[in-house]
């Protein structure tokens, strides 16, 4: 198994950041149930008494991951979108925006897909309060994809619209389908919503 890539100065960092940092790349990457505490411990460079200080189970330590997860990533979402243009009384600057994020993240080589559905998929019989995060992180996602479409009283209906045509994306690319080929299908499903008509 490859370890967890750790920058120069992980060593300074508190131990509770280099345990959630830690824990955020191998569940991510390798999957929560496939990451044992004890492979986190390590990777950490931390005792299992410092361990169990911060988080008393690996279940508020995969709460934990999710809660950081859902701060950085909407962050980088939110940023992206206005970097591309999102911002634009243009649909097809908000269209061409919105795909450009999702070229930028779809296509990362440390892609593996959406961390929320993963983690209902694997935890939901068994840790409820993931489920909970879930929904809230895709409430917030729809509230940020809300942000491209036009003041209108459709607007939260489009905006849950567009998130789930997002998810199918995530899946999709996920599943190894191209991102071109994702993005594609985004733009022909997308124009037909009347927020980007003329995209």
């Amino acid at each position: 198994m490859t370890s967890a890539p750790q920058p120069p100065d992980w060593k300074d960092l508190p131990a509770r950041d280099r345990l959630l940092q830690t824990a955020h790349t191998l569940f991510y990457r390798d999957g929560i149930r496939a990451t044992g505490i004890d492979r986190v411990i390590a990777e950490s460079g931390v005792t299992k008494v410092t361990f169990y200080r911060h988080f008393p189970s690996k279940n508020d330590l995969v709460c934990a991951y999710l809660e950081y997860r859902h701060t950085h990533w909407t962050d980088w979402f939110a940023a992206a979108l206005s970097r591309h243009g999102g911002a634009s009384g243009d649909p097809a600057r908000r269209l061409a925006a919105l795909t450009a994020t999702l070229s930028e993240w779809l296509g990362r080589d440390d892609y593996r897909g959406c961390a929320f559905i993963n983690g209902v998929g694997e935890l939901a019989d068994t840790v409820p309060e993931v489920v909970e995060i879930a929904r809230r992180h895709k409430r917030d996602v729809t509230d940020l994809l809300a942000t491209l479409l036009p003041p209108t009283p459709e607007r939260q209906r489009d905006a849950q619209a567009l998130t789930l045509v997002v998810d199918g994306a995530i899946v999709r690319a996920q599943m190894g389908e191209s991102v071109e080929d994702v993005l594609s299908s985004v733009v022909r499903l997308l124009r037909g919503m009347a927020a980007f008509q003329g995209a």
